[in-house]
């Protein structure tokens, strides 16, 4: 990035203005929606990302489920753990200071009854620090159940990765009219059993933009349009690290799988010639123990013949 092209927080004093910013809260999510300033978002897994993305001034990070894909490697997001999912929700919370941290519910997590759905549900608030969950679909007994139990929750709806066998894939979804009005209950009735916020994923853009102007509740869109009141992307599809086929809506900022391959390469490359470590990068006895050791040495030869 160009110096005329970094934002003035940057250029003026590295992230420091982004740092004494407050705390991101679901109030303020919604103050947001209603002033109009667009909501950013990312998924982290780890701490370092974590805290790249908390001090790039991002307003809320998910803990995704699709660390199954990205992360663990999996073909889809339906083998990740509820254990799993706690390990790295907590490695995020751990390094954020200014954004909001949303788990994913894994899938099964909370597709059995209400109440084990919220027994869930607490835990990612009370083992792993999260400030809300995320869980897929119009379940609004659940969302329902969660809210009243002191856990705020974060509604999913349009295309829903846990429902990749019932869907036959990742398919776009709402693209006719009956089912972009039924998506558009769906919505209202999130918002109306208490969901803090809506992600609208893979639906067709005319639909966003309606749910969002309806929603009393802000709408974060992935692969929705720009019409929604925030956005989120996956971090490694951003980066491109995610080694899977780049979806339309998936813009990549920068290409740090290339950026990885040639430092790797470099550094074997030093290896291979003994280039690393240098001298510089090595540590030194000082010279009253050099000195030291090389008379103990040659004092041990002389014994030896």
């Amino acid at each position: 990035m160009s110096l005329a092209k970094m934002p003035s927080a940057l250029r003026a004093g590295g992230m420091n203005s982004i740092e004494k910013s407050p705390h991101v809260t679901l109030p303020a999510l919604l103050e947001m929606k209603r002033t109009g300033k667009p909501i950013s978002a990312l998924t982290a897994y780890d701490y370092a990302s974590a805290r790249i993305v908390d001090e790039a001034g991002i307003d809320l990070i998910l803990v995704g489920d699709s660390l199954a894909m990205v992360v663990m490697g999996h073909e889809n997001t339906l083998s990740i753990t509820v254990d799993e999912m706690l390990h790295h929700t907590r490695a995020v919370r751990r390094a954020v200071q200014r954004a909001l941290v949303v788990a994913d519910m894994p899938f099964g997590s909370y597709h059995g009854s209400v109440e084990s759905a919220v027994t869930n549900a607490v835990r990612f608030i009370k083992e792993a620090g999260a400030e809300a969950v995320k869980i897929e679909g119009p379940r609004t007994e659940i969302v329902r159940a969660m809210v009243d139990a002191e856990v705020p929750v974060i509604g999913h709806l349009g295309l829903t990765p846990q429902s990749v066998n019932r869907m036959g894939g990742f398919r776009v979804q709402a693209k006719t009219a009956n089912t972009a009005d039924q998506l558009r209950r769906d919505a209202a009735k999130l918002a109306e059993v208490g969901a803090a916020a809506i992600v609208l994923e893979g639906i067709p853009r005319e639909v966003a933009a309606r749910i969002t102007a309806e929603s009393p509740i802000p709408t974060i869109g992935i692969g929705a349009g720009p019409e929604c009141d925030g956005q989120i992307l996956v971090l490694h599809d951003l980066l491109n690290l995610s080694f899977q086929p780049k979806a339309k809506f998936a813009r990549r900022y920068a290409d740090v799988a290339n950026i990885m391959t040639e430092a790797i390469q470099h550094y074997r490359a030093d290896v291979v010639q003994k280039a690393f470590p240098s001298d510089e990068e090595s540590y030194h006895l000082s010279s009253s123990e050099l000195e030291g050791l090389v008379r103990r040495e040659a004092g041990t030869v002389r014994r030896r013949a």
